[in-house]
């Protein structure tokens, strides 16, 4: 096995691996997979040409070790979650099992990916809740209920994380798990001991070798997780899949194609053939200096079941995001806020002849206690994705104002995403506003008043 001077060195600190992890597979759902790369995988490792045609092309990147949803006995309506999600490939395949009365969550710590996987759903129709991709570190603590999911799956994702997240992850699974549900993990384990040349190689590490632990090291994770019944099934996939006709350089984590070079400023020790080369589509994968690499590791299959338990209908949660709003974007406007007299003056000089103003109310489920008169009910939880539907409606109004119970949660957040989007179409007519204070300031205001106050 060759190395050059840059793998020797010993690898980053556990925050560094993991943003160098981040970088890379960032950078790869930026600039998209080597199609064909991504296919020769999948094929290896299971996933049928009837499987790859459900789900969008670009939703299939090449990262896989395996087939968790092939094997995970998803049911209809079952709430399952993936663990590193990518471009959406098992959270798309496991939506078409659970039905729409299941739910299906991605999460990926990568903001680039996330948003490949939402266009990617976008593109099918899918929208929280029935599928929904969050940001979120595999490291911390997860944005999920306690004992809120049927089944977790997990594709080539354990192995990236340094030793201390990996614990911190699969006690993470344990606890959302409901009792008896079950997790379908595809990793790699490592068949022997790793030289150091091997084990500090950060390119094998984020193309998922070199962060591969024992099979015995895995069992005691399992079990310090939690999980007493576990069952390893090892791959015969050949790993060697992620090698064919790569030429990657020492720490970097992209192949390099023909053609390609690193910018004239490169500081990754990548050297540059020339002045004039185009960029080719980058593919996360290991190194091809470190010979047959399934003489290091192999693909295995971990399937394990959380203890039973009673499970009764006040025990499950309604959602297993803790927060439903992590299923969208994090918008990024801040509106100015009008008091309640201001808008109180805009309702009683109500001009019908122009478009002046609306006033929207975003409460779900309580419009009819109490609302401002004359304002438009549309719920939080579904506004985002009826952005487009409420811009043709409102997009010549002057000023679109936004309320929920006390304006600090639910009104804030849709009135920043329809300045987001009133930004992203140049639309300088209309401009979103908050009501400050909410419904219950309205209320011990004009409670009383009925030109300003309206009941269901």
């Amino acid at each position: 096995m060759s190395s050059s001077s840059c793998c020797q060195k010993a690898l980053p600190s556990d925050e560094g691996i993991i943003d160098a992890v981040n970088e890379a597979y960032s950078r790869q759902a930026r600039e998209g997979t080597d199609t064909t790369y991504a296919q020769r995988v999948a094929n290896a490792f299971g996933y049928t040409t009837e499987q790859l045609q459900s789900i969008p092309a670009e939703s299939h990147m090449g990262l896989s070790c395996g087939n968790p949803v092939a094997q995970g006995s998803i049911k209809e309506g079952e709430t399952v979650l993936d663990l590193g999600s990518g471009g959406g490939i098992d959270v798309f395949l496991a939506a078409a099992k659970v039905g729409f009365t299941g739910r299906v969550i991605g999460l990926d710590m990568s903001d680039d990916m996330v948003s490949l996987a939402r266009r990617n759903a976008a593109n099918k129709g899918l929208k929280p809740p029935h599928v929904a991709f969050v940001k979120a570190s595999l490291t911390e603590n997860l944005p999920i209920q306690d004992g809120s999911v049927d089944c977790v799956l997990s594709n080539c994702v354990i192995n990236l994380l340094p030793p201390t997240g990996k614990l911190k992850l699969m006690k993470e699974v344990y606890r959302v798990l409901k009792p008896g549900g079950r997790v379908i993990i595809d990793d790699i384990i490592a068949q022997k001991l790793f030289p150091e040349s091997l084990r500090s190689n950060l390119a094998a590490y984020i193309g998922c070798i070199s962060g591969a632990i024992a099979l015995k090291e895995y069992q005691e994770l399992m079990e310090n997780a939690g999980f007493k019944e576990v069952l390893f099934t090892e791959n015969a996939s050949d790993l060697n899949v992620y090698t064919q006709d790569s030429s990657i350089q020492c720490c970097a984590p992209a192949i390099q194609k023909p053609g390609y070079c690193e910018p004239k400023n490169s500081t990754r020790g990548v050297t540059q053939t020339s002045s004039s080369c185009t960029t080719a589509k980058s593919t996360v994968a290991a190194p091809s200096d470190i010979g047959d690499l399934n003489e290091w590791a192999r693909s295995y299959q971990i399937y394990a079941r959380k203890s039973d338990g009673p499970i009764t209908a006040e025990s499950v949660p309604d959602s297993a995001l803790k927060n439903w709003w992590d299923a969208y974007p994090t918008p990024l406007s801040s509106p100015d806020a009008l008091e309640c007299d201001q808008v109180a003056d805009l309702v009683r000089n109500l001009d019908a002849g122009a478009q002046s103003f609306t006033v929207v109310d975003v409460r779900r489920n309580d419009h009819g206690g109490g609302h401002v008169r004359g304002s438009v009910q549309k719920p939080a939880q579904t506004f985002y994705d009826d952005l487009p539907k409420f811009y043709e409606e409102h997009k010549g109004t002057k000023q679109v104002i936004f309320y929920c119970g006390s304006s600090n949660g639910r009104g804030p957040r849709c009135a920043k995403w329809y300045q987001d989007y009133l930004n992203q179409q140049g639309n300088s007519q209309s401009r979103a506003f908050i009501m400050a204070g909410g419904i219950r300031q309205w209320l011990s205001m004009f409670k009383e008043q009925e030109d300003l106050v309206d009941f269901d």
